[in-house]
């Protein structure tokens, strides 16, 4: 009985002491329920007075510019790699301008925590890289500004935007989490909320590639309670790892040079700012001018500039053009508006001279605008960006200030003073921060500092080399070396950072250019003669074997130096169908290759042989391909060495490469390994191969079931067709296509036999037989109805509704299946066509004749060989520049690809000379047309062996 009352006692005890733990959670949980309410709404009017303005230095100067007046959409994609990359940004540009248009998956900025359809995880972490200038800042500041205005994502409860440059100077310090949040955000504090486990919080880091916190994921240990203080770089790894707040999102962005600091398992999703795409540069620009016939000289200028055209792709440039072309338009009548980066940039550095003239100094705009003050404020903010440019730094603190001899209150002047090109920023605390409002504004600083470094006093700092400036001959010599040992150098950094500097030295050689930047320069004689010189020095680095992206820019150099000769070259060809790559210099490969790449237009098939089918052809054009999303490299008789240059396209980041057809290459499964070497690279994300009638075993089997085992996510179509995988190596990949994690969902492995073990096109030779009910009444048929002649006399055939009336045409007997190819004997004015069925027999329209209509296409033959193409009226010439040894013409048709492809035979060589590409619903049926007058024009079938053959 005694043993009953205890556990009753006890019972009640317990249920007294949860009751009254309850009733304490329900206090605290009312507390910091009303705590919630006081303060949300005091940070959200905090956050909206920060962030409503743009360019808050401007807003200092009395132009606010509202944030939700100028913002216009940016091109935020998901994907990308978080592996380090470290090429000059100016080339992540150009490649992200050739990506503009493509159909990718596209985010807004307020759902960036939102997880994609198909997408079962939650997203807790976003990692979003983009170059300088892009949009990543703006992208956060809209995202709380939205939420601040009550717009968007209002079920989340706090947002805590921090910028790396704020945590910098605290790396000496000691917080813990809650300590840090109340410091930078002192509305928690004075609500008295020490806990964030209960609410839904979003943290935002900006500038990664900013952070001088040392961030070791490897060494740091483990925290999980926000309370306990500790240094902010161990703040910061415990939370981006989870162990502290695992409840909380974290948007961190960065540039891409610094987004490997992240252990991948932290990031939940990398997305890519891609800035601003054609019509959101013009919508921008809409905006930003309200005249709009001004607004639509300015967008019609910036096209027709292929510089300035890719480098508006970001926004803050855009802005620099705006801000210069608004200033032109206004102060020159019909004034020549700028058209390169270097003038962009120099009348960007007038304008800021005339502002600080007129509203620092009340002058005149029509006042001399350079002072001796505003010289030495140049000189020194371009030693600077020089020499921190040299070191990698893009933020200044004051010991970096120190360094080159700036003293902290001048650099307040001057970030006071040129407002639009050096900024001053205060941390926690008002600790200093300092910037170039972009890289390239810090790049084109250190440039004019090094030209007038060299132009004061002979120093040529790339050097560090002295000139004697004594005699005229002496000093012309040494200005030649100078741009030409500047060039070099540009050449020797393998990752393009000195790009855009060589640029802008180039530029400022220009006596153009210096004339507008009169009382800042030293004006002294230039020789048009050293330009002159260095063009042509250029020109002949043009002609060495250079990398793609050192080419593109030396084509950009020559158009900073007024020279655009060798593009104009190659663009006339282009356009008037001239151009034969047989005689192409290497500098004019290079051409081809930075016309194709900075056309403006969208790089969407590669087709080879428009070119050259050839593997030299494909090595110049290697940088083509990897811009492009489907390349058309079949029947290229490609060799070993470009399957290893395409196993590099594969394996790189920057590849937008997504569907790729070798079929019938000689690839065998030596070449199909080397291939596979890219394919398992974690950075593939090839979508569509076609290895079809690549001479393939079991053994490339195996390499193709490694690779996708290695990288299982992307690729979705493999076509093996006409080739002899046998019973394993069709076993391997079936069984591969059983694994979960393959998105292989296409596989073609039929036709399949050792019959397509024959190297070649003519492993797919067919009979022909001419249906002699077709044939017109001017032809005469002999050898055993395989050859037929253009004659005068009427032959006595016998009526059939299938005879070619007029025109003097014939088509065989059998329709096309499949993959066929044949060759035939021509002699005189002869057509070789394929046409459907349904082509019209009877009346002399020319809607009966081939090539003259939607349903055929024709190769047109003379003694001299084959000269043209025709299909549906339009007529093209053939560019091949071969001599004619051969009367011989080969077709191959892939009736299912939609492919027809011509060849003039020379011994085993089969020289490529067009190839259709399209989509056939009808079956096809060989034809030729002779011409009767003058008599004699003939066509033999003729007999193929089985045997190798080789492409030219």
């Amino acid at each position: 009985m005694t043993e009953e009352i205890n556990k009753n006692k006890f019972k009640m005890c317990t249920l007294r002491n949860t009751l009254l733990m309850y009733f304490h959670w329900l206090v605290l949980l009312g507390t910091t329920t009303r705590n919630f309410q006081w303060c949300q709404p005091i940070l959200k009017s905090k956050l909206k007075k920060k962030f409503q303005c743009v360019f808050e230095v401007i807003a200092k100067a009395g132009n606010p510019t509202l944030l939700n007046q100028i913002y216009t959409e940016l091109c935020i994609t998901e994907g990308g790699t978080a592996e380090v990359n470290d090429e000059h940004e100016v080339r992540k540009i150009e490649t992200a301008f050739r990506k503009q248009d493509r159909p990718e998956t596209t985010i807004r900025q307020e759902d960036i925590f939102k997880a994609s359809p198909g997408r079962d995880e939650p997203i807790r972490t976003v990692l979003t890289n983009g170059v300088a200038g892009i949009g990543k800042t703006v992208l956060t500041q809209k995202f709380t500004l939205d939420w601040a205005e009550d717009k968007a994502n209002q079920d989340i409860q706090f947002i805590f935007p921090f910028t790396f440059r704020e945590l910098n100077v605290l790396k000496e310090e000691k917080f813990s989490l809650v300590e840090l949040v109340h410091h930078f955000f002192t509305e928690t504090k004075e609500a008295g909320i020490c806990s964030f486990e209960d609410f839904q919080v979003v943290f935002i880091f900006d500038g990664l590639d900013e952070c001088r916190v040392p961030l070791d994921f490897h060494k740091t240990t483990i925290l999980t309670d926000p309370r306990k203080s500790t240094s902010v770089d161990v703040l910061l790894i415990n939370l981006i790892r989870g162990n502290l707040l695992p409840s909380a999102h974290l948007w961190i962005t960065t540039r891409p040079a610094a987004a490997n600091q992240i252990p991948p398992d932290c990031v939940d999703m990398v997305t890519e700012v891609r800035g601003f795409t054609d019509p959101q540069k013009e919508e921008y620009l809409r905006k930003r001018f309200r005249d709009r016939e001004q607004a639509s000289r300015i967008i019609s200028h910036i096209r027709t500039s292929r510089s300035l055209h890719i480098m508006c792709h970001i926004p803050v440039f855009c802005w620099i053009t705006a801000t210069v072309l608004e200033d032109v338009l206004r102060t020159t009548e019909g004034g020549q508006l700028p058209k390169t980066p270097t003038e962009m940039y120099i009348n960007f550095l007038v304008v800021q001279a005339k502002v600080k003239k007129v509203k620092y100094d009340e002058g005149a705009e029509t006042d001399p605008h350079w002072t001796p003050e505003s010289r030495k404020m140049i000189d020194s903010l371009g030693k600077l960006a020089f020499d921190q440019l040299q070191k990698g730094n893009l933020i200044f603190y004051e010991s970096d200030l120190t360094e080159c001899g700036i003293d902290i209150r001048a650099a307040s002047v001057y970030s006071g003073v040129f407002t639009q090109i050096f900024k001053e920023e205060r941390g926690l605390y008002q600790d200093k921060v300092f910037c170039f409002i972009h890289l390239s504004v810090q790049e084109f600083l250190a440039a004019l500092h090094v030209h007038m470094t060299f132009i004061n006093s002979g120093i040529n700092l790339t050097e560090e080399q002295e000139m004697t400036p004594q005699k005229s001959e002496i000093r012309q010599s040494g200005e030649k070396h100078f741009y030409q040992s500047a060039v070099d150098k540009a050449l020797q950094s393998p990752n393009g950072h000195l790009d855009l500097l060589l640029r802008f030295l180039l530029g400022l050689s220009l006596q153009t250019n210096q004339t507008l930047l009169r009382g800042l320069l030293t004006q002294r004689g230039h020789s048009s003669q050293t330009n002159k010189e260095t063009v042509q020095y250029i020109k002949r680095k043009l002609s060495e074997n250079l990398s793609a992206e050192k080419s593109i820019n030396l084509f950009h150099c020559l158009n900073e130096l007024n020279d655009c000769s060798l593009v104009e070259e190659i663009q006339q060809s282009l356009s008037s169908g001239s151009l034969s790559t047989d005689k192409l210099s290497p500098a004019q490969w290079s051409a081809l290759v930075f016309i194709l790449l900075s056309s403006g237009k969208e790089m969407d098939v590669f087709d080879l042989k428009k070119y050259s089918a050839s593997d030299e052809a494909l090595l110049r054009l290697l940088p083509v391909v990897k811009a492009s999303n489907k390349a058309l490299l079949s029947e290229c008789n490609l060799c070993e060495r470009s399957y290893e240059a395409l196993c590099s396209v594969l394996s790189s980041q920057s590849s937008s490469l997504e569907e790729l057809d070798l079929s019938n290459n000689d690839l065998q499964d030596s070449g199909v390994k080397l291939l596979s070497a890219g394919l398992r690279s974690p950075t593939c994300t090839l979508k569509s191969l076609s290895l079809s009638g690549c001479l393939i075993t079991g053994e490339g089997c195996t390499s193709l079931t490694s690779a996708l085992s290695c990288n299982p996510s992307h690729l979705r179509e493999l076509d093996l067709s006409y080739n002899h995988p046998g019973d394993s190596g069709i076993n391997l990949l079936m069984a591969g296509l059983k694994d979960p994690r393959w998105r292989l969902d296409t596989l073609r492995v039929e036709p399949a036999g050792v019959q397509w073990l024959t190297p070649g096109l003519r492993k797919y030779s067919c009979q022909l037989t001419i249906d002699t009910n077709t044939v017109h009444t001017n032809l005469k048929m002999s050898d055993n109805n395989r050859k037929v002649t253009g004659v005068k006399e009427i032959q006595s055939y016998p009526d059939h509704p299938d005879r070619f009336e007029v025109w003097s045409q014939l088509l065989c007997r059998d329709g096309l299946t499949g993959r066929c190819y044949w060759e035939v004997e021509c002699k005189g004015h002869v057509y070789i066509s394929v046409s459907y069925r349904r082509i019209r027999r009877k009346g002399d329209s020319y809607d009966c004749l081939f090539g003259n209509n939607d349903h055929s296409w024709s190769l047109i033959c003379s003694d001299d060989g084959p000269y043209s193409t025709t299909h549906n009226k339009i007529s093209a010439p053939i560019s091949s520049s071969s001599p004619s040894v051969s009367n011989r013409v080969a077709v191959y048709v892939d009736c299912p690809a939609g492919t027809l492809s011509f060849y003039r035979v020379s011994s085993e060589t089969l020289i490529h000379l067009h190839t259709f590409n399209t989509t056939f619903t009808e079956t096809l049926y060989p034809g030729f047309r002779l011409y009767s007058y003058p008599p004699g024009a003939s066509v033999c079938l003729c007999s193929v062996e089985c045997k190798e053959s080789h492409f030219v």
